[in-house]
């Protein structure tokens, strides 16, 4: 059971033994990748992790399980940048790039950046209004 333990710690306890990487969705892939990275450990080569989405299909607890996992690589050295939609994650980041105002061609600017803290205090961003509620 000790080698099946980093895929629980990022949330993916549910899988099967077995069961095909074809099955998976885009966060799950992104979260087997993340556990590998977490049983190598320390490593004298850092990387730089792009994760997107990945709390996709996660229950709240296992976000919290994600969290752990991201800071996990950062206490390693390695560098974690995540696209998130999801207010947990979004109000842990060390740092914020805010683009929109929407989607696709109504989107790609940089509507604001910063702390969560800094970035609340943004008028022009959708994500602010969402983030204030959580922050406070």
């Amino acid at each position: 059971m000790t080698k099946l333990k980093p895929l629980q710690d990022v949330g993916l306890g549910y899988l099967q033994l077995g069961q095909s990487s074809s099955t998976l969705s885009g966060g799950e892939a992104q979260r087997v990748k993340l556990a590998s990275f977490l049983v190598k450990g320390a490593t004298t080569e850092k990387t730089l992790f792009v994760f997107d989405e990945p709390s996709t299909g996660l229950h709240f607890h296992d976000i919290n399980k994600l969290l752990k996992s991201l800071q996990a690589l950062i206490g390693l050295g390695h560098s974690v940048i995540v696209i998130e939609h999801q207010p947990d994650i979004i109000k842990s980041a060390d740092y914020i790039i805010d683009i929109g105002p929407e989607g696709g061609k109504h989107g790609g600017e940089i509507i604001a950046t910063g702390t969560p803290e800094e970035l609340i205090k943004s008028k022009k961003s959708l994500t602010a209004k969402f983030l204030k509620r959580e922050l406070e």
